[in-house]
């Protein structure tokens, strides 16, 4: 019987490799961030923030949306990414990484230090999937905070878990020939006194405005 299950194992995981491996991918249309609107509601994005070269390279992203969004009437900033990724998976003889770098594993290496993290469900109208769960973290860099709302939005599905955006990955790999992916950041300044909550209402004033329009960003 042992023996059975292990050649089972053996056969779907040789059919999985050649259909991984051996198939082209599918690269679904889809609408340049260059053509996002810098002005949503009461908020405004001045000027589209450029990556240098080299930590695109590093990034492995294939597209992105990187502003500081500020709220006309409070005057308040709100830092947004928006990266798409083509495809996840490195091609032979090919350079660079193309997986989604998790912001858990960024954050610190850019001196942040998360002080507070949880998994929420996000009642946004617009998302993939409604209501959806997100990570919010709360981070500190000396006595600067920030809140930081993050997820990945892969394929018509938002993802809060490294762990199952991995399997997510290799299950549509399979089943549609498509890798493809997004992770949408949203970084809040907290000014020192202030309650969370208040970064948290701004953050939704914005996210209420901007997640509508991502789909022709982000294909589901």
């Amino acid at each position: 019987m042992k023996f059975l299950l292990v050649a089972f194992a053996f056969l779907g995981l040789n059919f999985y490799i050649y259909h991984f491996l051996a198939t082209d991918e599918v690269h679904p249309s889809r609408v340049e961030f260059t053509s996002f609107p810098n002005t949503l509601g009461t908020w405004e994005c001045r000027e589209k923030a450029v990556i240098d070269p080299d930590l695109e390279k590093i990034l492995g992203v294939t597209d992105y949306l990187l502003c500081d969004f500020v709220n006309l009437e409070e005057r308040a900033l709100i830092g947004v990414y928006a990266g798409y990724h083509q495809s996840q998976v490195r091609k032979a003889g090919s350079e660079g990484v193309t997986m989604i770098h998790p912001p858990k594993h960024c954050l610190p290496g850019s001196g942040w230090d998360i002080i507070g993290a949880k998994q929420l469900a996000l009642d946004i109208p617009g998302m993939p999937e409604y209501p959806a769960v997100v990570n919010r973290f709360v981070v500190a860099k000396g006595e600067q905070r920030q809140l930081v709302y993050y997820w990945y939005q892969s394929r018509g599905r938002i993802i809060a878990s490294d762990w199952k955006k991995i399997v997510y990955l290799f299950l549509d790999r399979a089943r549609t020939n498509r890798t493809d992916g997004s992770l949408i950041r949203f970084s809040i300044p907290i000014p020192t006194g202030a309650p969370e909550e208040q970064a948290d209402q701004r953050f939704m004033d914005l996210a209420s405005e901007l997640i509508p329009l991502l789909p022709d960003y982000i294909p589901e």
